[in-house]
């Protein structure tokens, strides 16, 4: 298995790139070694930024194997909800630097982390499995219920809105855009924000937001995918 995500310890942040050289596609090996970064980034307690390859962060699922169907689709969908789930419980806050195109499960990653940062510019940020024949699964409509601009959710989710950064900002695949040069600078200086933060509080208090949330993931997960 090739490295496609990488993991560099720095003095106060862990940034973790993914990195496929094509579109970042989610697949069995790509959430594997995600997994496994994070298992580095948590030994550490340090705050976690994640960044994508230059102008694709993620264009979601493996499609290779979504079109499978079957067994190995649904492995997937449980081991992406699966990382879903362990960002929004993860022990130090996670900023995603979105560092390009973030489509379908890409953008489901953004609403799960902490703080995320989008590039200004031609890139596309939102749910598109509507416009290309897929039923969004039903953690991602929990997520979206969560995280998104109640006003937005219709146009988001139900018909497949794509956004820029500016406009991710607003609905809520961002909490800000900025120019592509300063992704990183502005990623790194959030991080070290956040350092200040108690991370015990920290991620005691994340539990306590995003409880009803977590307890919708779990049912809806047993409910379309066994569990």
């Amino acid at each position: 298995m090739s490295e496609i995500v990488t993991c560099t310890e720095e003095e106060k942040y862990v940034l973790v790139n993914m990195d496929d050289g094509k579109a970042n596609a989610l697949s069995f090996d790509m959430l594997q070694q995600l997994n496994e970064a994070l298992d580095q980034a948590g030994q550490s307690g340090k705050v976690v930024i994640i960044a994508g390859r230059p102008g694709k962060f993620s264009a979601g699922f493996d499609l290779s194997v979504m079109g499978q169907g079957g067994d190995a689709m649904i492995e997937l969908l449980r081991t992406g909800a699966g990382l879903s789930q362990r960002l929004l419980q993860f022990e130090a806050p996670v900023i995603l630097a979105a560092s390009g195109h973030a489509l379908a499960m890409g953008a489901l990653l953004l609403l799960s982390a902490d703080y995320r940062i989008g590039i200004r510019g031609n890139y596309k940020i939102g749910l598109n499995e509507v416009a290309i024949g897929m039923t969004l699964p039903l953690f991602g409509v929990e997520l979206a219920r969560a995280r998104l601009a109640n006003a937005h959710i219709n146009n988001a989710v139900g018909l497949a809105h794509l956004y820029d950064a500016v406009g991710a900002a607003e609905v809520g695949f961002l909490d800000e855009a900025v120019d592509e040069e300063s992704l990183l600078p502005r990623s790194i200086a959030v991080a070290e924000q956040f350092t200040a933060l108690d991370m015990e509080a920290h991620k005691n208090t994340k539990g306590r937001v995003r409880a009803e949330l977590l307890e919708a993931l779990d049912r809806v997960l047993v409910e379309e995918l066994g569990g």
